[in-house]
């Protein structure tokens, strides 16, 4: 009995494309598009929002800003995305023997592309423009050395003001110890800045030295000692408010930001495939 003979399978005809599914030429046109309006929009929704801010109230202000920058930064990605989604998507070439299924995925993919493309060449931007205002505190880092002395005589200042606020008096005095007090006290008040707390001992030296150099009674200047440092931790405190203020603001801004860039990712893609599926019925 003879052997039956192998079996070999047939060839077919092979209709997969030796060419790659992605269309560069329509993803970076895409990505041009959404580029160039996410630049127009940008410096709008910032004039916008500078608009609608006050130097008179700046704790408001920012929680204003940063709410409106977040919506812009949806409605830019919104915008920008889906434009440049669509012309990725309608000005590929036309996929022929290809399964609407991959067509569908192909498309999508070129959307995600094109706004992938986008976003870096945006970022890339920032990233030069925040590298020529690096270079150019570079270059300005003498005179920023040279007012480094100024600006903690400016500290020194500050403190010197309550200092001297503790020795105003209707009889003033114009004898070389009184400075030499006051620079004492400026150094106590720079030390409690420092630490946080001013010693009790320090407290009742100050406030021997200003009964001691003022008409006030015992009594009185230590009222005054203490109305000086409450004032000066209150502005502690306000700087503090503010930096909170500023910290929550920037988790705000890059939650988004965030946020935005998924928009944008999802727009682009949804885009890509409308247009997409009106190139290939035309």
């Amino acid at each position: 009995m003879a052997l039956a003979d192998p079996i070999t399978p047939t060839d077919g005809p092979n209709l997969e494309s030796s060419k790659s599914g992605i269309h560069w030429a329509s993803i970076l046109g895409g990505a041009a598009a959404a580029a160039s309006i996410s630049a127009i929009l940008l410096p709008l929704g910032s004039a916008l929002g500078f608009a609608a801010t006050s130097a008179y109230n700046p704790g408001e202000s920012l929680v204003t800003f940063t709410a409106g920058m977040a919506i812009w930064l949806v409605v830019m990605q919104w915008a920008s995305s889906g434009v440049g989604g669509y012309i990725a998507g309608r000005l590929r070439v036309k996929w022929a023997d290809t399964h609407s299924d991959e067509v569908f995925f192909r498309d999508t993919a070129h959307g995600f592309l094109a706004w992938a493309v986008a976003t870096l060449f945006t970022f890339a931007f920032a990233a030069c423009v925040a590298m020529g205002a690096v270079n150019a505190g570079v270059q300005a880092g003498a005179t920023v050395a040279s007012g480094a002395a100024a600006g903690a005589a400016g500290n020194a200042d500050d403190l010197g003001y309550y200092a001297d606020s503790l020795y105003r008096t209707t009889t003033p005095t114009t004898a070389a110890s009184t400075a030499d007090v006051s620079a004492e006290t400026t150094r106590i008040l720079a030390n409690g800045a420092k630490t946080g707390v001013i010693p009790p001992a320090d407290r009742a030296y100050l406030a021997a030295q200003v009964a001691a150099r003022t008409s006030l009674s015992q009594p009185e200047a230590e009222a005054r000692v203490n109305n000086t440092l409450a004032q000066i931790d209150a502005a502690k405190a306000k700087a503090t408010k503010a930096a909170e203020e500023a910290r929550k603001a920037m988790i705000a801004f890059h939650t988004a930001l965030c946020i935005s860039l998924l928009v944008g990712a999802f727009i682009a893609s949804v885009a890509a495939a409308l247009g997409g599926r009106l190139r290939d019925n035309y």
